[in-house]
């Protein structure tokens, strides 16, 4: 580990223990930053042409940025538009500079910061650097990565996040809500939780929530058979690689609570015994375990090999959804999206009553959930047994569909790109 690293380290553990060094430490550079990004952005003419795209902060090419981006280039409306993605790792898709009035950019670079400058509109699912706000003419588009279980924002109660107490998270949230055009909302459940998490009443800024579906999940929709039997293929997933097993997608969520000092970030650390689950499993099924990066480099992925693989880098989960015979989480949103195929799904929530009450809070009762919750690797393994031969697309399945996914039809990109486009030219 470099000295650069070592000293990054140490600052986030001490402000870890120290909120008043913290925040004085976050406004400081905030404030600063702020200034020199303005300072150059009001000699810059907005170009209404330029779109400014990232997914999850620079760390993946994916999620509704993604989908949006693919449709406007299939589209002739937006031939004249261009394009600039930012990634934290720029050289790994540099390919899609083969695509028509398309560059790539490097997180935090002074290209980036450019094209920040001039682009009428930042398209991103995750909150942007506090130091970023638009000006009145740039549009800001927070696509948001899911419609959450988990509370966000203002409607946390209590904060067992290490980094951040409520006071802090608040302040974050209030920030993005300033600079927004838009936010983006799967279902009429994710528009009330938006309003209420972000506060939008307070800035007055109730109409400014997207309710027409989840762009990123269009393709959960149209996908074909032999689009998903490409990327088995190519994902070494298909019979001649894993014969006749199932493929079960292990999609837990990270945990507020769980700061590894050696890593400088959150982390997921569970009790899961994998040895019992191979025992159980291993002979009918495959799991593809997706969690956080570093946490999957502490994983020993070599004592599974041939039944856990590790997908925790592969870009876009929509493709392991696709592929996935069932689906095992937690409190992560990905069961929402998921539901949309309309397959089995088992929520292993070994730590519920701790994660409600002391970690985040959750947003309703998971009597609601449509498939079994279970404890135990040995119950997990008969919940999945169980789904695999009888599962049914029942009557608790469709009445959680039409309250959270209704609006997801195949056509949300086209509906959600009206209305950011046509409504924000019609202003400016």
């Amino acid at each position: 580990m470099g000295l650069k690293k070592k000293l990054v380290i140490l600052v986030k553990d001490y402000a870890r223990n120290h909120e008043r060094f913290r925040k004085w430490a976050r406004e400081t550079r905030t404030k600063y930053l702020y200034r020199e990004f303005r300072k150059g952005a009001d000699r810059v003419r907005t170009d209404r042409k330029l779109v400014y795209l990232n997914s999850f902060n620079g760390r993946s090419y994916s999620d509704a940025p993604k989908a949006m981006y693919e449709y406007m280039l299939r589209d002739d409306r937006y031939s004249g538009f261009r394009f600039v993605w930012m990634f934290r790792e720029p050289e790994k898709y540099r390919w899609l500079e083969q695509n028509r009035d398309t560059k790539v950019v490097g997180f935090n670079s002074r290209e980036e910061v450019e094209t920040l400058r001039e682009a009428g509109y930042w398209i991103t699912n995750y909150r942007m650097l506090e130091q970023y706000v638009p000006k009145e003419d740039q549009t800001y588009v927070e696509c948001w990565h899911g419609t959450p279980f988990k509370r966000l924002g203002y409607d946390m109660m209590a904060s067992d996040n290490a980094m951040n107490s409520l006071e802090e998270i608040f302040q974050k949230y209030d920030r993005d809500t300033v600079r927004m055009k838009y936010i983006l909302s799967q279902s009429p459940f994710a528009t009330r939780v938006f309003t209420s998490a972000w506060n939008l009443k307070k800035f007055g800024k109730e109409d400014c929530v997207i309710e027409e579906g989840y762009p990123r999940n269009d393709i959960l929709l149209n996908a074909d058979d032999s689009y998903i039997r490409a990327l088995k293929e190519k994902m070494g997933l298909d019979p001649a690689s894993i014969g006749n097993r199932k493929i079960l997608l292990y999609a837990p969520t990270w945990r507020d609570n769980q700061f590894d000092r050696s890593m400088g970030t959150y982390a997921f650390h569970s009790d899961v015994d994998y040895d019992i689950l191979q025992r159980e499993l291993g002979e009918d099924y495959v799991i593809l375990f997706r969690v956080h990066y570093l946490a999957a480099r502490a994983f020993d992925f070599d004592k599974y090999k041939g039944f856990i693989y590790n997908v925790s880098d592969h870009d876009d989960i929509n493709d392991l959804y696709l592929m996935a015979d069932m689906l095992i989480t937690d409190y992560s949103s990905s069961f929402f999206d998921y539901a949309n195929l309309k397959r089995p799904m088992v929520f292993y929530m070994y730590d519920l009553e701790d994660y409600r009450d002391s970690v985040r809070g959750l947003y309703f009762s998971p009597d609601i959930l449509p498939g079994p919750i279970v404890r135990t690797e040995k119950e997990l393994a008969d919940a999945v047994r169980d789904q695999a031969e009888h599962f049914v697309f029942d009557e608790k399945y469709r009445a959680f569909n039409e309250k959270f996914n209704a609006l997801d039809d195949g056509h949300a990109t086209e509906r959600v790109l009206a209305r950011i486009f046509n409504e924000s030219e019609e202003q400016f």
